[in-house]
């Protein structure tokens, strides 16, 4: 799972975290998934509190967040792998989301700068001066695919946060910036680390854990992003055992997102704990038959999917094949991401069990379905060579 390098999104995402207190209830609507409510909330606030750079920087973030929940682009596994993000299609933001995005960050950029021309000392203008290229950074990467803009952005937002900590030593939330850069620089690909942009910035792969685990225990702003994040980090590693009280503690505090949930299923099967893992997709599943908040709208073709991954993996290929052929029937109600991978597995599947031309045909609707994707990509080999498990 550990391949060439840590995608360029991850850090884009480590770089938006900036809660503010009057900002606290759309936080807890940011952690659920719930976009829309959260941009409300920020936007009423910012409202009584125009003065807030942060607030600005939520209203961006809840409008990238929601672009990022809708193409898939949340999970984890696409962290993992190799570096699917930079083989991902343009997200397609609308019009008036572009329009919102760009004037909230351009705004905290243009107020920031100003005020540290008067005033170099002013922590609160450099922290928010570093959310927004990050923010940023991550418009770039996913909407415009202008990789080395990202970079650009990104490593600003890396040297902002820095005279953050150089101003108030005990500021942790700055870390968190700190920590996710050196990282990421660690894993870039030789021609990335190697740009301008980077000079002075090498990268410590370790280095960046330690930050990261340190802002989980002591952060105030950004605790829940750096939780969030190791646990990422610890499914790229292969670290599954230390991602799972990660993941526990962050459903216990945010119960609405599913997104953690599956999380945890994919780190117990990923822990060789398949029995643990098929309980927690049950446990998903009661949810939503049972109408819970945060999983009664969740599309019943995520937990078939869900399940038939870890079916994969453990060789059930009957099983699997059983839940996937139920994901690929009702596949417009997911992100294309999620609905070609489904035909793919199927396909493999199918070539596991021996039945060659229902193989064939899986393959060849993925190529038809999303013909510029990875899976299509791939799909395209399988058809002069059936696809094996080396595993």
């Amino acid at each position: 799972m550990l391949a060439r390098m840590a995608s360029l999104l991850l850090l884009a995402r480590l770089l938006c975290a900036a809660a503010s207190d009057p900002a606290a209830p759309g936080w807890e609507h940011i952690y659920n998934l719930e976009y829309d409510a959260a941009t409300a909330e920020f936007s009423k606030a910012l409202a009584a509190h125009p003065d807030n750079l942060n607030l600005r920087n939520n209203i961006a973030q809840s409008i990238m967040f929601g672009l990022m929940l809708r193409s898939g682009a949340l999970e984890s596994e696409l962290v993992t792998g190799n570096n699917p993000f930079q083989r991902r299609a343009k997200m397609e933001p609308t019009a008036a989301e572009q329009r919102s995005f760009r004037e909230q960050v351009e705004s905290v950029l243009h107020i920031a700068a100003r005020r540290i021309a008067a005033n170099p000392h002013d922590i609160q203008a450099h922290y928010a001066q570093g959310v927004a290229y990050g923010l940023r950074a991550n418009y770039n990467f996913l909407v415009r695919k202008a990789y080395w803009d990202s970079l650009r952005d990104a490593t600003n937002a890396r040297k902002s946060h820095d005279r953050v900590v150089a101003l108030d030593r005990a500021n942790v939330d700055a870390r968190l910036v700190q920590g996710v850069h050196e990282y990421i620089v660690a894993n870039l690909p030789f021609a990335y680390r190697m740009a301008g942009i980077l000079i002075g910035f090498h990268g410590d792969r370790e280095n960046g854990i330690r930050i990261l685990r340190m802002v989980a225990r002591q952060g105030s702003l950004t605790r829940v992003d750096a939780e969030i994040m190791l646990a990422a980090i610890y499914r790229r590693e292969r670290r599954p055992a230390e991602a799972i009280p990660l993941l526990e503690d962050l459903i216990r505090r945010y119960p609405r997102n599913y997104i953690f949930r599956f999380e945890l299923a994919q780190m117990y099967s990923d822990a060789i704990d398949k029995n643990n893992a098929l309980r927690v997709i049950r446990e998903i599943e009661e949810l939503k038959r049972t109408g819970k908040p945060g999983y009664d709208q969740l599309p019943p073709e995520k937990i078939y999917y869900a399940r038939g991954v870890v079916q994969f993996w453990y060789r059930d290929f009957d099983e699997s094949v059983e839940n996937l052929k139920r994901v690929v029937a009702h596949s417009a109600e997911l992100d294309l991401n999620t609905a070609a991978m489904a035909r793919l597995r199927l396909g493999q599947c199918y070539d596991m069990l021996g039945r060659r031309p229902l193989a064939v045909a899986a393959y060849q609707s993925t190529i038809a379905f999303a013909p510029d994707s990875e899976q299509a990509k791939e799909s395209r080999g399988y058809l002069s060579s059936p696809f094996r498990r080396k595993d």
